[in-house]
Formats: structure tokens, sequence, C-alpha cells
């Protein structure tokens, strides 16, 4: 701890020394002049010394314009993609092998009224996305006459990148953070097997709850019932074989988006006042998302003489999701609310589009579509839709159909879009009204301001389940159906929390006199691991810094490490002559569980606990059948029956229970011997886990630029357990999602704000700021979060004049 607060006070001389030297060349800062039609007054871009762009315009009307033109200058390959993926044209540009994506895609497509999508939001939402949309499109045509600047990855393909409209901005729903839909599918594979009881095993449910089998449900689905869904909601991944791929029934799965890997949440806290160093109010956020190259969000500011917001976002919409607006400082983390059901129906066998439905035959809704594909004739596709939902499977052998029902396709529900509301509060009773309409994903927001005080509003849609509890398939012939979502005022909030602070990180905190059993928001929630740790911190803390704030988000202190560490101190070694066993317990005995990228001990723990310990576990607590029936326990299950074993494990339960631990240590230290050899002193955890943010196109370049696109693997500490937040794939220990990007916003002094985003800014692989933070982002350092125009033009390191004009040029 004290090296990182050396480290800090390092950095912030140098990120003073950096302001001082770019006001010597603020003056002389290159600039650059761009006549573009549809402004209305002169608005100038500045881009400091950090990549981030702040926009300063003469009214909203040019600076939401000007955001969308500067999304697509800084990331247009990006924005230009997620938006092909969401609309299902991806095999417009890259061929056959992903008509079977752009079929999956456009299922989950909001398809309702559009009049009634727009009202959800408010009367300034459809004037705002159409000015992004129309920036977009002009820089769009700046390229048509400036084609030498069209980036790279359309030049390697071969394609234009495609021109919006408003409605694109909102119709795409499949990137949003969603649930609980894969986890009633591995219970009912789970009772399928064997019973709902060993779910409990795979599964933990908070508050205590047990499921119960829907009636009239077969719980034995078919394996790949969640392709087409998976399918729907993954990123793009862009090979040479899939580009060359004249096969339209070819599916492309991206090797990171296995849904029982990817596990992405956050954590934020608000200190109020009273409990700061600064004595004004602190918000600290980092968003637990995919690892990526260019980043998954954009920093930025926007600022007009009616609304100064600066903060992270994605670069495909307008607005900012967590930041500030000179008043308030707002940032969430997923709240898991269960927004999802799988329907299961019996089709009638004369007409498999028709569906039993209350005692009567009822017949799908069929859409008809068809697909561009690159090099090949159009594609027809049949879309199916019941009541419900898209039809994601149909069991033709069983006369069964598959349909999904999501809160998240119902009108407003644009994931993140209705930030455009609450980015404009001045105060706890505006920004609570604002998100009285927020829709998805479904978030703990956190509020601080000017005035003092703190506060907390979980918002999202909840469904309201009068006869089951969300955690299972059920049938869709009438007798499981929502009625509405549960009121705004249903939900619990916090405002100026007693202890002077609130934090959340995806764990189960509803109020312990919470009506749970009657509204039934959700039962999975993330280990609260992180968020023991955090709120261990700050409560014995007297008086909370920015500075501690940055401690904290880098912090790789593991409580799942700390309790197995006490299961193990007791432990004698073995009687035999076991010398791994020996050599284990030795390294992790008085163990301090810090996750450091250079700790041997880190390095056996992790390999101990996701490869080993829980199969074991596995073995010892369930029958054979329940075994084989899904992955990995839930740590939080298993460690609590480690420390009580009389709970699972039987007759001579601690014996059993240390024979498990002992057992399964012995075969961790093999396999470490075997990845990093027999010299356990030069072990490191940050050799096994790496950092690589990968770009789509990776793996359809040569290796030299394929260096050039991606950044890292880099190796780094911490576990999916600690604050530095680091979630891995089992097989090769790479990590999938982390805090790529951070904030922390001293409220009041906004100057002093933090930031960092993995692993820069731009989107151009030739630009400085393409990878330019990721470094700074692994030693747990930051840049100014600079606000106010006169520190913003000392460091400013371009200028872009933007002028109104009969064409862009």
């Amino acid at each position: 701890m004290k090296a990182r607060h050396t480290l800090a006070v390092i950095f912030t001389c140098a990120a003073l020394g950096a302001l001082s030297s770019q006001h010597a060349r603020a003056d002389t800062a290159p600039e650059e002049t761009i006549t573009v039609e549809g402004l209305t007054h002169p608005t100038d871009i500045l881009i400091d010394t950090w990549g981030v762009p702040h926009i300063f315009a003469d009214n909203e009307h040019d600076a939401f314009f000007v955001q969308g033109f500067n999304a697509a200058r800084d990331r247009m390959f990006q924005i230009d993609l997620w938006r092909r993926r969401g609309l299902g044209q991806l095999a417009e540009v890259f061929g056959p092998a992903y008509v079977e994506q752009d079929k999956a895609t456009r299922l989950f497509l909001y398809r309702g009224d559009m009049s009634t999508e727009w009202k959800r939001y408010g009367p300034d939402a459809k004037p705002v996305a159409t000015r992004f949309a129309a920036g977009v499109n002009a820089y769009i045509d700046w390229l048509a006459a400036h084609p030498d600047r069209l980036p790279y990855e359309f030049r390697k393909v071969g394609y234009w990148p495609a021109k919006w409209s408003a409605d694109d901005v909102v119709r795409i729903r499949s990137h949003g953070l969603t649930r609980n839909l894969t986890s009633e599918v591995a219970r009912a594979k789970v009772a399928c097997k064997s019973s709902l009881a060993a779910d409990s095993v795979r599964f933990g449910l908070q508050p205590p709850w047990q499921p119960q089998m829907p009636e009239g449900l077969d719980p034995c689905l078919p394996d790949d019932v969640l392709k087409v869904f998976t399918l729907a909601t993954q990123s793009v991944h862009v090979t040479r074989d899939s580009l060359n791929s004249a096969d339209a029934s070819t599916t492309v799965i991206a090797a990171a988006d296995n849904p029982e890997e990817v596990t992405e949440g956050s954590n934020n806290w608000v200190i109020a006042p009273g409990k700061s160093a600064t004595g004004r109010a602190i918000m600290a956020n980092d968003p637990h998302r995919a690892y990526a190259a260019p980043s998954l969000r954009y920093i930025q500011q926007i600022s007009a003489p009616t609304l100064d917001i600066i903060g992270g976002g994605e670069p495909s919409a307008p607005g900012v999701s967590i930041g500030h607006n000179g008043t308030i400082a707002f940032g969430l983390t997923i709240f898991n609310i269960d927004q999802e059901d799988l329907y299961v129906y019996e089709l009638n066998p004369a007409n498999p589009h028709a569906y039993r439905y209350r005692g009567r035959w009822e017949p799908m809704r069929i859409v008809h579509e068809t697909i561009a594909v690159r090099g090949g004739p159009p594609v027809k596709a049949d879309l199916a839709f019941t009541r419900h939902g898209p039809v994601i499977y149909t069991e033709s052998a069983k006369h069964r159909a598959f349909a999904v029902r999501t809160a998240w396709l119902a009108p407003g529900m644009s994931p993140y879009f209705d930030s455009m509301r609450y980015m404009r509060a001045k105060n706890f009773t505006q920004f609570k009204r604002d998100l009285s309409t927020w829709g998805a994903p479904t978030v703990n927001q956190v509020y601080a301001d000017t005035h003092g005080d703190i506060g907390w509003v979980p918002s999202g849609l909840s469904p309201r389940r009068p006869n089951w509890d969300g955690l299972m398939p059920v049938p869709g012939d009438g007798r499981y159906e929502w009625a509405g979502f549960w009121p705004r005022d249903d939900m619990p909030s916090a405002f100026d929390p007693r202890d002077g602070y609130f934090t959340t990180s995806n764990e189960m905190n509803l109020p312990a006199d919470y009506p749970y059993k009657e509204r039934k928001l959700g039962f999975e929630w993330t280990n609260g691991s992180r968020h023991q740790r955090i709120d261990e911190v700050l409560k014995a803390s007297p008086k909370v810094s920015i500075e501690d704030s940055e401690r904290l988000q880098n912090d790789d202190v593991s409580i799942p490490a700390r309790r197995l560490v006490a299961l193990l101190a007791p432990l004698a070694p073995p009687a035999s002559d076991d010398a791994d066993t020996r050599a284990a317990l030795s390294m992790l005995k008085g163990w301090d569980a810090h996750m450091r990228a250079d700790s041997p001990q880190a390095a056996l723990e992790e390999v101990w606990l996701s490869h080993h310990l829980g199969r074991a576990f596995k073995q010892a607590v369930l029958p054979k059948e329940a075994t084989d029936s899904f992955g990995s326990p839930d740590t939080a299950v298993m460690l609590d029956t480690l420390e009580h074993p009389e709970t699972r494990f039987g007759d001579n339960a601690q014996a059993k229970r240390d024979a498990v631990l002992l057992a399964s240590l012995h075969d961790a230290y093999g396999e470490m011997v075997r990845l990093q050899g027999a010299d356990a002193s030069a072990w490191q955890w940050g050799k096994l886990q790496t950092n690589l943010n990968a770009h789509p196109f990776a793996d359809l370049v040569d290796s030299d630029m394929r260096a050039k696109l991606n950044v890292g693997p880099i190796g780094k500490g911490g576990s999916a357990y600690t604050p530095n937040q680091s979630t891995y794939r089992a097989n090769d220990f790479r990590q999938t999602n982390g805090p790529s990007f951070r904030v922390i916003v001293d409220v009041g002094n906004w100057d002093n704000s933090r930031a960092v985003n993995l692993p820069g800014e731009s989107g151009d692989p030739d630009s400085p700021h393409y990878r330019d933070l990721a470094q700074m982002w692994l030693n747990g350092e930051y840049f100014p979060l600079l606000y106010t125009r006169a520190s913003v033009e000392k460091a400013t390191e371009k200028r872009i004049h933007l002028v109104p004009g009969a064409r862009t040029q």
C-alpha cells in the first residue's frame, strides 16, 4: 500500500508537469479546420494530452451533432461494426459466414412502434439522437472527400461505412448486459440430469430460496437451445476462414463469448463530505466490461451553455452514462434484476408455426427479411415470434419450440440511452425522478452532488411474475404470464446514509426488510467478495481521499483466498512422503491473500481454486450424475460448505473436508510445476493470467499487423474476487473482462478528478492514443479528467475547428 501511495504521488507530480509543459505549447498546438454541412455555429474539439476530446459548442443542437462527428472521427470502424452487428448487417460486408449471426441478431431488434419508443425517453431524445446520427453521417461525407483518411479496417476488407439514422441508435438491443436466460437453461439441465437441489451447488440463490419445477415443464432441453441467443448477443469475430467462407450455414462463435465464463460487473462508491478527506463528496466507478481494442468506453466532454457533461459512455450513443455535469456526479454497476424468461411451447403437429396457448392453436408471427450477402445472392430469412418473443429453437422431433421473453425488447429499453435524462439532473430528487423510466441494463446508480448529498438508486424494469420465481423455463401455454412491471417506488433506495458512504459491487444488496418473497426482483447475484473488501476498507477509514479511492480501485486482496488460507491454517502436513502437499501448505499458510502479478502464492491458489478444488468438492458432495451436469461450483457456496462441512459432507465431515482440501492442493501444486517449473519461488501469477485487448480483425491479419491491432498480452494481478477485478478463461487464464475504464470524481473540485481508459481513447491503430493508456492502467495510475475550459486549454494537444458550410469538406 505504501508503494502504491508513492506511485500515486509520483504520478500526480508527473501529471502536473505534463500540464505545465502543455501550457507552454498550448497556443501552438496543431490545428485543423473542417467545414461541415449541418452545423449552425463554429464548434471546437480540443484533444488533450491523454486523447480525451472536449467539445465546446454554442448550443446543444451543435454539441450533439459534433459528438457524433467526433465519435466517427475517432471510432469510425468500431461504431460502424457495432451498428452492423446490432442491425444484422454483417454478411453484407463479411460474406456468407455471417448470415446466421445476422438472422439471430434480427430476432432481437426492437420491432415495436417507434413513436412509442421515442416517447419513453422524453421530448428531447429523438432530436438529440437525430443530431448525433447527422454528425456521424457528416463525417462519412467528409471521408468521401478525403479517402486517404478512411480507417485501415475498411481498406483491409474493402467496404465503406454505412449512414446512420436516429432509429439505429435505439433499435439495437442485443449489446446490453442481460440476465438470467443462460442460468435458467443451466438450472434446467442440472434438474434434468439430477435434481434442483443439486443446482444449489452450481449457483447459490440470495436471499435464500428454493426454486420449484414449473408444472408441465420437461427440463431436458436441447444442448444447443441457446445457440441462436449466443450468436445474437456475442461480439464480432472475423477470421481469414470466415471471411473467405462461401457457406451460409457457418456460424462464427467468438472464443471468449462462453456465457458460463463471462461475468461482467462493476464497483462504485460515493463518499459524503463528512467522511471525505477533501471535505467534498467523492464518486468512484470502475465498470467491469470486456477487454478489447478499441476500448469499449469513450471518455469525452460535451459542453454547451445549457449542458456541460464529462465522463465515459459508449461511443455509438449520445451523452455519457458515467461522469458528472458540474453539479452532480453519477456512476453505475449492474443490479441483478431477472429480466428474461425462456418459454417452451407445444407445437401443432400439422403446423410447426402454431403453438398451444390457452387451449387453442395460436399462429406465430412470421417476419420475412432479406439479408444482403457479400459475394453472393441475398438470403431470405423467416423470423418467427410468439406472443412472448422471438423463437430461438424448434425441436421438430418433440414438436417443441422455445422463445425468449425479455424486458429489454419493450419500448424505451435501449441500453444506456436513458442516461439522456439523468445526466441533466441538478439534485437527488430530479435524479431519482429521471431514473424512474430507466429500463436496461438494470443498474445500481450512485449519486453525489455539490450540496454534499449522496445516494443510491437501483433502476431497471423488473417483471411481475405472479405465480413463479423466474428461475426455470416455463411452458408457454398461458399459465405463466407477466403482470406488467414493478413500479419504481417498489424498488429500494438510499439517501445520505448514516455511515457516510455507499458502495455496490453487484452483490445482493436488498435491504433486510425488503419483501423479496412478494416482489422477486432476482435471486442470482454476483459473489459478494469485492463488496466485502471495499466495504471493510471504507469502514476502517476515518477519512477517504481521492488517492485512497485510487488504491481501492486497484486493491488486489481476495476474500476467497483469505478464507482458503484460514482453512489450511490448522491442517498438519500429511504423514506420507508427499513433498508437493507439504510445499504447497508451506507456501499458502500465512499468505496475505494479495493477488499480485509477481506472487507465487497467487498463482498456486488460483490454479487450485479454478482447476482442482471445485472438481474435488463436487465429487465429494454431489451424486455422480450431478457432477457431470455443470462446470465449476459457486465459490461462495463451496467456501461456506468447507467452513461448515457438516452441512453437506455427511459422517466424518471434517475429515472428508480436509481430505478434499489436501488432495486438490496436491494436484494444483503438480500443475504449477508443469506450468512454470520446479522452482516455486519463481512462479508468478502474472505469467499465467494475461490481459489481451484483442481487435476484431486480429485473426484476419498477419502477425506484424496483429501486434499493431492488439494491445497485450501483458501479465496482470487480481482475480474475479478482488476489487481490481479480473475474470479469466479457465482453460488458459486469459482475462475476459475487468475494469477497463476507471473514474474518480472530486465533486466540486472537478479538475482534480481522475480517469483512465484501457487501452486508449482512439480507435485508430496509427494514433498515439490507441494504446498510450495501457501501461498507466496496468500500473494503477490515472490522468486528470479536466473539466474547466482554462485547464483544458492548457493541456490541449490538438485543436479541431468545425465551421458551418454548404458541404462537408
